[in-house]
């Protein structure tokens, strides 16, 4: 040793790398946020910052949208022998249901874009060209993960009673599914049709919800649509928060207190008093919250529509 102290984030990061790597944080195992390393080792969220960040740089931890940061599923004990890749004959047993299921999962994870079909192909331990066997290209493996990933949702076969409580239960189960497959929102297109079938009940649940209730077909769908386009809408935040946090390594309190001086500075003087006031006061940003705040908004107006008190 030179004589030089080790500094606190250092000492940190050596002692979560040992951690993973005697098997305590196993791949997958989602190690101390900021939040929890500035608690239990009593350090500035700054430096809690740079632990995360090092450790990613060590491909020992990853950031896993809707998870948080967990130990890397290919990080192995020192005494661990590397895998063994399957010679000859592994794709024998591949299937497009597989092949679905691989490249979920890497998109949930790490995004669609780490989803190629090269990826994939080596998530199966197979040759790329084995795969398009199975699928055509990699616009025909998105639809069939659109699909897979709709098919991982059902909506109950009773029904609330009330129009309220279906367009609720749509729009949380809707929501919930954005969050859980973080790529599925951006995927989703608006304007040109893509045939997910089991993307359809969903729309068949709103519209009994919506009929009877004074509206032509074509209003009645249109209300739908407008519905499914404020979840899909507020769920494309959830992917390009993920992306900004893998990236930078901050979630987005850590990202918004580094912005809060300049912000400050921008907010001299009398010309922004409320935007100062939250600035200085505070503002609880919650996604969830949100979108829980504006669907309520958009259901009053549709109970308006209805002639109803919202």
């Amino acid at each position: 040793m030179n004589g030089q102290a080790v500094p606190r984030y250092a000492r940190i990061v050596a002692e979560l790398r040992q951690r993973i790597e005697t098997g305590e944080l196993a791949p997958g195992d989602q190690v101390p946020s900021t939040r929890e390393i500035t608690r239990q080792w009593g350090v500035a969220m700054a430096t809690a910052t740079k632990v995360l960040t090092e450790l990613r740089n060590q491909g020992l931890v990853r950031a896993v949208p809707g998870v948080g940061t967990v130990v890397e599923p290919g990080v192995r004990r020192p005494e661990q022998p590397a895998p063994q890749r399957r010679k000859g004959g592994a794709d024998q047993g591949l299937t497009l249901e597989r092949i679905v299921e691989a490249a979920v999962a890497v998109a949930d994870a790490e995004g669609l874009a780490a989803a190629s079909m090269r990826r994939v192909a080596a998530e199966l331990e197979v040759a790329t060209m084995s795969l398009y066997r199975h699928v055509a290209d990699k616009d025909a493996l998105l639809l069939e993960m659109m699909d897979a990933a709709f098919r991982r949702w059902s909506l109950p076969e009773n029904p609330p009673e009330g129009w309220r409580e279906r367009l609720e239960l749509v729009a949380r189960t809707l929501w919930e599914m954005f969050r859980r497959h973080p790529w599925l929102a951006p995927a989703l297109s608006f304007t040109r049709l893509q045939v997910v079938a089991s993307a359809l009940p969903f729309s068949e649940w709103a519209l009994d919800a919506l009929e009877g209730r004074g509206l032509d077909t074509s209003t009645a769908f249109t209300a739908h649509l407008t519905l499914f386009n404020y979840v899909r809408g507020t769920a494309v935040n959830v992917e390009m928060e993920a992306e900004a946090e893998a990236l930078s390594g901050l979630d987005s309190e850590e990202w918004m207190a580094g912005q809060e001086p300049a912000l400050l500075a921008v907010l001299a003087g009398d010309r922004f008093p409320r935007m100062r006031r939250l600035a200085t006061t505070g503002y609880d940003f919650d996604l969830d919250d949100l979108f829980e705040f504006g669907l309520q908004r958009l259901l009053d107006g549709l109970a308006v529509l209805f002639g109803e008190a919202p």
